[in-house]
């Protein structure tokens, strides 16, 4: 079987470069708002014997209080309503900038205010994929 390389399309600014083998076909857009951050997101999901399974998530964050790293990770601790003490991270250096890796989610801050993070399905992680896909995330060359 051939692998075939899958592009993510551009989102809120940045370029989806890669979209990991087995992710589901079915992609889906939303904006949303949240403790004054907006949130642009693409979703792939793929249809399962007792509904709909969400594949992959790539979230781009702006607002002020995600000033640096440590911001974001506390943004991300409410937003996703997460408990802190059983959430392991490891430094991620994107080429965008300094950001945290666990095993299903990436997240970094591209600039303060601005930052960007990728989840795949956490009943079946692929730590190699979602560094492949986080690092494929990339700001769109403005010109």
């Amino acid at each position: 079987m051939e692998t075939v390389e899958r592009d993510g399309g551009e989102l809120d600014g940045f370029h989806i470069g890669h979209v990991p083998d087995g992710v589901g076909r079915e992609v889906s857009d939303f904006a949303t708002e949240w403790e004054d951050v907006t949130c642009a997101t693409r979703v792939w999901e793929r249809q399962v014997d007792d509904g709909w399974q969400v594949d992959l998530r790539v979230h781009v964050l702006r607002g002020d209080r995600l000033a640096d790293l440590a911001a974001l990770h506390d943004f991300l601790i409410e937003f996703h309503e997460r408990d802190p003490a059983g959430w392991e991270l490891a430094e991620f250096a994107h080429p965008d900038g300094p950001g945290l890796i666990g095993e299903f989610e990436a997240f970094w801050v591209v600039e303060p205010g601005v930052a960007v993070d990728v989840l795949v399905n956490p009943a079946d992680p692929d730590t190699q994929a979602l560094k492949a896909t986080a690092e494929a995330v990339t700001r769109t060359p403005v010109g």
